[in-house]
């Protein structure tokens, strides 16, 4: 159980597309900045801040996934289709249509083995997908443009709702100081006219122009859930941060703030991560660019000891060198007991219907990459050549332990790898960015006061003014 847990967190910290990543790094840039904002200005920049980064990461994480599970209920419930059936599927299937004869046999011998092997609740959902293929690719391309629509929407609302209670907040704190100014000034006059204690209260009184109104109201909480398309919605969130910026002084700061976000949220934790994975094959020849819950498990180290993967590495390449996807798909279907088919399974490489209850049937509905389960048999074939290289000449104790050693090694490497990367990234969004933000602050000229307060105090100085008028 503990090494499930353990090889799941590792897998999700280690992939690409995983969300958990994604968040745990801009946690700790919203943070690092909010608190860098708190420092430079006054209560108000940290709460604007606060709102900004924190309402934002709500929207991004959770906006897209929420419309999209409204479409779920909404289009595809009306469609009488199965929202969980991929669209690459329909995609494959036309694609080879369009071809030659053999390409046209080709698709329909995939549509029929995609059939043949749906488990039976199953059935209907792909029948009813098969039938309708342009309403599937339709709904597909409206549910994803609905629900990234939305989710810009919804984050141009909140930096509407962001502009208008900084500015009135800090223009009820800049009322408050003045009120305290003035009833300092009438202490002071008190004391120097020794004005009678019987006619304090009436000095004391004002008309009301000065009351300090309290500002209300509150930021949607959104789904936190996986998204896809993350980086268009970002892109969106980087153009409209930029485009809306009310001073010089927030330009640069989001410049800074968007600029590192793409860099190490998307871009530079990619590469890391695969310079590091590929600095481990050069030093000690073996790979660890394999989803963890593979490297962890310990099904590998029995397939490796037991000499099925052996067997299953050469029962795929004698089948399956030289031939079409497709041949490889209904490779995949007869051969489950395969142990390139079982590893492919816990990284979700070969979708099952239900992991979590151990329904470990292939999922039809949802999409194959051959490629993916092709590169995965290539980097098992290399970890299991190094594996024989390190046990050659050992006798069968020695193996076992060998065996044991090796496989630690190869955790600790990938262990390792990821933790590097994320400690770069985290270091670089969460330390390096607001130092950055903050150093702007006192390096750039008249930079250093909070924008925000200045146009404020114009606002302030034009009702006040029209009030007097």
């Amino acid at each position: 159980m503990i090494t499930d847990i353990t090889s799941k967190i590792f897998s999700t910290l280690g992939s690409n597309s995983s969300l958990l990543p994604l968040a745990i790094k801009d946690v700790a840039n919203s943070a690092g900045i909010t608190l860098g904002s708190y420092m430079t200005g006054k209560e108000t920049e940290g709460q604007d801040r606060f709102i900004d980064e924190f309402g934002t990461e709500a929207i991004w994480l959770g906006g897209i996934p929420f419309y999209k599970k409204i479409a779920d209920l909404t289009l595809y419930k009306f469609a009488g289709l199965d929202p969980k059936f991929d669209v690459r599927n329909i995609n494959k299937i036309t694609k080879l249509k369009k071809g030659t004869k053999e390409q046209i046999a080709e698709a329909e011998e995939f549509a029929k083995i995609l059939l043949e092997n749906t488990p039976d609740h199953l059935k209907d959902s792909v029948k009813r997908a098969l039938s309708k293929p342009t309403l599937i690719k339709n709904l597909s391309l409206v549910k994803f443009g609905i629900s990234t629509a939305l989710a810009i929407a919804t984050y141009m609302g909140l930096t509407n709702y962001r502009q208008n209670y900084r500015l009135n907040k800090e223009m009820e704190n800049l009322k408050a100081e003045q009120k305290a100014q003035q009833n300092a000034k009438i202490k002071l006059m008190h004391k120097n006219l020794k004005v009678p204690q019987a006619f304090e209260g009436v000095h004391k009184n004002d008309n009301g122009l000065n009351k300090n109104v309290a500002f209300t109201g509150g930021i949607q909480e959104f789904m936190l859930n996986p998204v896809k398309n993350m980086m268009l919605l970002d892109a969106a969130i980087t153009e409209e941060r930029l485009r809306s910026s009310q001073s010089k002084q927030e330009f640069i700061n989001y410049s800074i703030k968007e600029a590192s976000t793409w860099a190490f949220m998307y871009f530079a934790g990619p590469v890391f991560q695969k310079y590091f994975e590929n600095k481990v094959m050069e030093k000690k020849g073996f790979p660890i660019n394999m989803d963890s819950r593979i490297i962890e498990s310990r099904e590998l180290h029995e397939a490796i000891g037991s000499g099925t993967l052996k067997q299953s590495i050469e029962a795929f390449e004698q089948k399956c060198t030289g031939v079409s996807d497709t041949a490889i798909y209904k490779f995949i279907h007869e051969n489950q007991t395969n142990d390139i088919v079982k590893m492919a399974k816990k990284a979700d490489i070969v979708p099952v219907v239900n992991k979590r209850k151990g329904d470990l049937r292939i999922d039809t509905r949802a999409y194959l990459d051959i490629n993916d389960f092709k590169d995965l048999k290539d980097r098992l074939k290399k970890l299991l050549e190094k594996s024989e290289e390190r046990l050659a000449g050992k006798n069968a104790d020695d193996r076992i332990k060998g065996l044991e050693e090796f496989l630690k090694e190869v955790k600790k490497s990938k262990r390792h790898a990821i933790f590097k990367n994320m400690g770069i990234c985290i270091t670089a969004l969460g330390v390096g960015v607001p130092l950055l933000m903050i150093a702007s602050r006192y390096l750039i000229p008249n930079n250093r006061e909070y924008k925000v307060r200045e146009a404020a105090a114009k606002e302030l100085a034009k009702q006040q003014n029209g009030v007097i008028a």
